[in-house]
């Protein structure tokens, strides 16, 4: 992602810790705060193992300056170090001695020892974070880990990218087993080369905001365009193909990885939504940079695992914040406000934030507690809300105007019937001893109840071995209970009702009651007064009576009081958890259910105390004190005593600790382990109020998202469900105001999006909505709270100021990734973000607007002023990208030197430019115009600059060109091949201009292509050989590839102006039509001459430059078929204007023409072949009885011929198949040879029959032998070449046929009978001489 600009700098800014100057942004630490003694030197701030944990001094404003260590600024700001403090470098009073060795420096420097009292500080100020970190986990009751928050997934790092592309590279060389076909070759490489290769995905995989689901997204939505327009296949459908494209995806992208790293990726994965204590603990600590062994300390330390210290915590700083509210109005240090009325206004919030602080803690269940709370969250109850806000009602801020007039609130007062306990009681009976008198095989067992309950019994056992290890359970809700267990023998006696009692044993227990095994002396009936010490009968129980979760101590206690237990003596005492502020102390007495008195601790202080005079008994004194009561109460050792004092100083919520009166003893509950020496007290200690938490919390929250921003998740700035419930937690505990909080928040967003890391808008517009109505006293719940009729809640003047400097920076922000869309979200990515940034700038302008103009928030800003800005900054973004463009195609090409570069090379870089321009227009429209889609027109205006700032280019490479030259028609086919197909560029300005800088040069470039066909056609002809090539001769091919070419060019232009299109369709039908008609014309002359050359007999073969004659004419037929000359009209082409010459028009019936040249080819061969039938029939005709020399030629042909009659029908019959064959290998067209044929066949019988007619007498023999063998091989030799034998038996056929039938009848009744060796009547083949 592009940095975006950050010229302004804010109050926030980071600085170096040298200019630093005292200011109110400081963090307050409490009075007396300062390094522990002894280690000054030798510690060192915590950092975490990773670069997140990084800050610079002053990150987030220590001053350098400092006032006194025991005075905390009014503002919250932290007493800063001073001389008083710090080691004294230079500058001393006291002058040091010169060193004996001046080589060597024995003085720290001045800068030195500045920056470790900055670490110092630094390290000092995380501890104490973390301490407040540390009871917001431990003992969470205001917020819990939000489960509906999205996913997010694992970061794609450059490590998985470079293996991504080893991956598809090795795909594309084959060298992975995976099944595929081209067209997903052809899309992987697209992907590979567009997408993977693409600079702007290292980028954005650099700014942590690329995970492998974007990859697979575009790389989808890539496919999906080339699916649709694949062919429809029968049986599969396409989405069948997308599956199995994506899948294969899956293969290439997976390679050889192991899948448990999968697996464990998505148990990584699940452990980010919910995190448990000690996951919390571990997080924070690296956050933080703290050490385990200092966590250790101040888990112990604080008795984290305790949930009633940390309840008692909260309530003390409740307390605080009442009195603390109380302090403020009274001394009226407020801070400012926007308006004076808000400072009663605010009185009011901190009372409400107070009074649901507690009500969320009165809410938690008081049997919360034990092992397991060290390992689970709390989770507030379903209707809390319901409670608070029912609390509100209530309130109403009657307990605010009390507390401004100094009254107290109405004391609820506990009864008796209010305390109700239950006891869970375990006895288990083990064995009993000395039981002589009694038979071993006697059956003996023993009972057991408590309070006369229900009785239970154990398993029967042998009196020889007398062991059961049988439990019953009890349960009681007496503190003081009695347990009977009492030792039965079976009577066998038949009269007898009631097993015999051996023994028994009454035990009067508490929840302090030894848990241990124990044997107890058991009362043997019927032994009264004998001493049976020795022998007496033993029992072995062990009793276990649980205290409950509300029962927070209890035991025996010495106690008089004014009020209560008027009367010092000994009493069983019980402290009782009722609700969370509410606490009972009760004595009980033995069997009873119910307090005997009760004590409640609202508002007493517990201290230790002196031994009182007549107060006997005990000697460890205690005392708890309020207004008008006291109450003294003894222990008997220390131990109890410190117990006892812990539970009610937790319950009372006092913040007074008791010193116990002997010196040099800590109380080991108060604090476990030495914190002191490890100099931990202090930050435990450390008073809640004396703190600026505004200001601590920013710290943390900015740590946090470092932290967050460097982990293995692609976050974009959101935080993980555990990091938001402690911040949340922090600042409903400590009363952070949520404004401050989301412009911290929002200065540390923009300050990683200045770094380069990817922020989500969707969060930024949530941070700054949140502000902006908390700003205008929109604000729902502030409405709620504080029931402001007009909407306005407290704005403090540094949140006003700091939404101001939001607001701008943000908007800076938002402009310049709107100018860079296509670097801050590269491919769309992540998807929706361009679309949210637009959507946040339209909130920033209304914010702006409405400020301005006094108007509410909910008004919004006119569509055109956000349209306004969005089209500036796509015009700035126009330059932007075209630039870069530019320069990387000038990065491709090594050797660019712009002025010295040559034409030819010159063009050829604007030709690959306009390629990759049209590339990232598309990819604009693909992934980016969706987000632009609310404003009309601004896409398009963006693509027009865009490709302005091309023209300029294209005009500088096409004016150096040579003239004549066609080198630059590929580059209008690129770009009008793009802007054809988007319908919003298509004839626009750009589109047309282009049109008008190439339409000469497509008129030229025709002109010269007429010049060249018509000298072509010239002297072509006139040097032509008639040779075959191709599907003619040599020129006419090169005529047709010219036309085919120009063809191919003017449609490959696809010229987007109709007008010029069908202009320079007619004028290429135009050269046609006039290539054609000469073509013709040069044929049939040509054709013509030749007919005149040649024999004349049967001897005659056709020349083969007839048959390229033939072709060239068939061809010109094909052609004007392609050409569609057949719809091509002279009232289309008058059209055109075009001057003709009187002499040589344009024919206006091409394929007329055409038509006409292949009907006189075929007449002219008809006629030639009919001249060499007519021959041989004329020597036929010697044989005329007519004809005086018939018996010559008859006597002559006898004596020569074997076979009379042959000597001139196979001639004949050869010259047939001879021609048949040769036109059929050397003529292109089928059609004419067959219609040729069909007319030649019907030709031959026609003058066949006309001979016949003539000569009524009857044919010589050798005439019939010579007629029938004609006629036969005739006919066999058409039907061979596929005439059907209608078209064959023909009138003439038929009448030729009679007349021989006829002659072979009359003739085989002659004396030369036995030359008719043929019939015409014979169906059988006919032997080849």
């Amino acid at each position: 992602m592009i940095e975006p600009s950050s010229s302004e700098d804010e109050s926030e800014t980071e600085s170096d810790f040298s200019s630093l100057q005292p200011d109110s942004r400081g963090l307050c630490l409490p009075p007396g705060y300062q390094l522990p003694p002894g280690r000054r030197s030798s510690c060192s701030p915590r950092h975490g193992t990773s670069a997140n944990n990084t800050v610079t001094n002053n990150s987030f404003g220590i001053a350098k300056n400092s006032k006194s260590r025991n005075s905390v600024l009014s503002n919250g700001s932290i007493p800063s170090l001073t001389s008083n403090n710090v080691h004294r470098t230079s500058g001393s009073t006291t002058k040091r001695p010169s060193s004996p060795t001046p080589s060597l420096e024995t003085v720290k420097p001045p800068e030195k020892a500045l920056s470790e009292e900055a670490e110092e500080e630094e390290r000092k100020l995380r501890m104490q974070i973390y301490v407040f970190v540390l009871r917001c986990v431990a003992y969470p009751f205001n917020a819990k880990q939000p489960t509906d928050m999205a996913r997010r997934q694992l970061k794609m790092t450059a490590s998985q990218l470079e293996s991504y592309k080893n991956r598809f590279s090795a795909f594309l060389r084959g060298e992975l087993a995976i099944p595929t076909d081209e067209a997903f070759c052809n899309a992987v490489e697209h992907y590979f080369n567009v997408f993977l290769r693409s600079l702007r995905v290292e980028k954005m995989v650099k700014s942590g905001g690329a995970s492998a689901s974007d990859f697979r997204e575009v790389f989808k939505k890539m496919i999906e365009k080339r699916v649709r327009s694949l062919p429809e296949i029968d049986g599969l459908s396409k989405e069948t193909v997308l599956n199995s494209w994506l899948s294969k995806f899956d293969s290439i992208t997976r390679g050889d990885e192991d899948g448990r790293k999968g697996a464990s990726r998505i148990s990584a994965a699940m452990s980010e939504m919910t995190l448990g204590k000690e996951e919390l603990y571990n997080m924070f600590q690296q956050i933080l940079g703290i050490k385990r062994f200092e966590h250790q300390l101040l888990y112990n330390a604080m008795q984290l695992d305790n949930a009633d210290e940390q309840a008692a915590v909260i309530r003390r700083e409740l307390d605080r914040r009442c009195a603390h509210a109380e302090t403020m109005a009274k001394q009226k240090k407020l801070p400012k406000f926007l308006h004076k009325e808000m400072e009663s206004m605010y009185l009011e919030e901190l009372n409400s934030q107070v009074q649901m602080l507690m009500h969320n803690l009165d809410s938690l269940p008081v049997s919360r507690g034990g092992v397991e709370s060290r390992y689970s969250l709390h989770r507030l109850k379903k209707n809390q809300k319901e409670h608070i806000a029912r609390a509100l009602k209530i309130v109403k801020w009657t307990h605010n105007n009390a507390l401004l007039e100094g009254s107290d609130d109405q004391e609820l007062t506990l009864s008796k019937n209010d305390i109700a306990l239950s006891f869970n009681i375990e006895v288990t009976v083990i064995e009993v001893q000395n039981l002589k008198n009694l038979d071993g095989n006697k059956i003996v067992y023993c009972t057991m109840e408590v309070d006369g309950g229900e009785k239970l019994q154990t398993d029967h056992a042998e009196a020889s071995k007398p062991v059961w290890d049988t439990q019953g359970d009890f349960q009681t809700s007496q503190p003081l209970p009695v347990i009977k267990v009492k030792l039965f023998t079976e009577n066998t006696s038949m009269l007898s009702l009631d097993d015999k009692e051996l023994g028994r044993i009454v035990l009067s227990i508490q929840p302090n009651f030894p848990r241990h095994q124990q044997w107890h002396n058991m009362t043997v009936v019927g032994q009264k007064g004998k001493d049976n010490t020795k022998d007496q009968l033993r029992i072995k129980l062990k009793i276990l009576m649980d205290r409950p979760q509300n029962v927070k101590n209890c035991g025996y206690l010495f106690g008089c009081g004014k009020n209560v237990w008027k009367k010092w003596k000994k009493r069983f005492m019980v402290l009782i958890q009722v609700s969370q502020y509410t606490f009972a102390f009760c004595s009980y007495r033995e069997k009873k259910s119910d307090p005997a008195e009760l004590m409640q601790l609202d508002g007493f202080t517990v201290d230790y105390s002196e031994p009182q005079p007549g107060m006997e008994g005990a000697k460890f004194f205690f005392s708890a004190v309020k207004e008008g009561d006291s109450v003294y109460f003894a222990a008997e050792n220390e131990c109890e005593r410190s117990a006892w004092i812990t539970a009610l100083v937790r319950a009372t919520g006092q913040s007074y600790r008791p010193e116990a009166p002997s010196k040099g003893k800590s109380n080991s509950m108060l604090a476990k382990g030495d914190t002191r020496k490890s100099g931990m007290d202090e930050f435990i200690n450390a008073d809640v109020l004396s703190f600026n938490h505004a200001s601590l919390f920013k710290k943390l929250q900015h740590l946090t998202l470092e932290y967050r921003l460097n982990d293995s998740y692609s976050c974009l700035g959101w935080l993980s469900p555990g990091q938001v419930f402690l911040l949340d937690e922090y600042c409903a505990r400590y009363g952070v105001r949520g404004c401050l909080r989301h412009l911290y928040y929002q200065f540390a967003l923009l300050d990683k999006a200045d770094l380069g890391f990817l922020i989500d808008p969707t969060l930024l517009h949530y941070s700054f909505a949140f502000c902006a109505s908390h700003i205008h006293g929109n604000r729902i719940d502030v409405l709620e709270r504080c029931n402001v009729p007009d909407g306005i809640g407290t704005v403090t003047q540094e949140e006003k100021e700091k939404f101001e400097g939001v607001k701008e920076r943000l908007r800076n922000l938002l402009e310049h990734q709107i100018t860079h869309f296509r670097y801050c979200f590269p491919f769309g990515r992540p998807e929706g973000a361009l679309k949210a940034t637009v959507s946040l700038l339209e909130r920033v302008m209304r914010e702006e607007k409405n400020e301005v103009m006094m108007k509410d928030i909910v008004t919004p800003v006119a569509p055109d002023d956000v349209c306004k800005v969005v089209k500036k900054c796509l015009e700035a973004g126009a330059l932007v990208n075209y630039d870069k463009i530019s320069a990387y195609a000038q990065v491709e090409d090594d050797g660019y030197d712009g002025e010295k570069m040559c034409p030819a090379k010159r063009l050829e870089n604007v030709i690959r430019l306009a390629e990759l321009c049209c590339e990232v227009l598309q990819q604009n429209e693909e992934y980016h115009a969706d987000a632009f889609s609310w404003f009309e027109n601004v896409m398009k205006e963006h693509a027009e600059m865009f490709w302005s700032m091309f023209l300029v280019d294209m005009n500088a490479a096409l004016e150096i060109q040579p003239p004549d030259t066609w080198d630059s028609f590929p580059l209008f086919q690129i770009i009008n091949d793009y802007l054809r197909t988007c319908d919003s560029l298509k004839n626009g300005k750009f589109h047309t201009q282009l049109c008008d800088l190439f339409a000469p040069q497509v008129i030229r470039y025709v002109d010269l292509m007429e010049s060249s066909v018509s000298q072509s056609i010239q002297k072509g002809f006139e040097k032509e050989k008639w040779d075959p090539h191709g599907n003619g001769c040599g020129t006419s091919e090169d005529i047709f590839w010219k036309l085919t070419a120009l063809q191919n060019f003017i449609t490959d232009l696809h010229w987007p102006d109709a007008e010029f299109a069908e202009h320079l369709d007619y004028r290429l039908k135009l050269l046609a039509a006039d290539m054609v008609e000469q073509m013709v014309k040069r044929s049939v002359q040509a054709f013509e001459a030749s007919m005149q050359k040649g024999k004349r007999d049967a001897g005659y073969v056709l020349p083969s430059d007839v048959c390229v004659m033939i072709n060239v004419v068939v061809d010109c037929e094909d052609k004007v078929k392609l050409i569609q000359l057949h719809r091509f009209t002279m009232k289309q082409a008058d059209k055109l204007t075009r001057v003709q010459n009187d002499n040589n028009p344009y024919h206006h019936d091409v394929p007329g023409l055409v038509e006409k040249a292949l009907s006189g080819f075929n007449t002219l061969l008809n006629e030639r072949f009919s001249g060499i039938l007519e021959n041989t029939l004329n020597s036929l005709a010697r044989y005329d009885e007519t004809n005086l020399l018939s018996s010559f030629f008859s006597f002559t042909t006898s004596v020569k011929s074997q076979k009379p009659g042959q000597d001139l029908a196979l001639p004949f019959v050869t010259f047939v198949r001879t021609n048949q064959q040769r036109l059929r290998e050397k003529v292109n067209s089928d059609d004419f040879v067959s219609d040729f044929f069909e007319v030649w066949y019907k030709r031959i019988m026609k003058q066949l029959a006309v001979w016949l007619t003539v000569r009524s007498t009857q044919l010589h023999i050798f005439q019939l032998v010579t007629l029938v063998t004609v006629v036969k091989k005739t006919y066999k030799a058409f039907l061979l070449e596929g005439l059907m034998p209608g078209d064959l038996e023909t009138k003439d056929y038929e009448t030729v046929k009679t007349r021989l039938k006829v002659e072979e009848t009359t003739a085989s009744m002659g004396e030369n009978s036995h030359f008719l060796t043929d019939s015409i009547n014979d169906k059988s083949d006919v032997e080849d001489d």
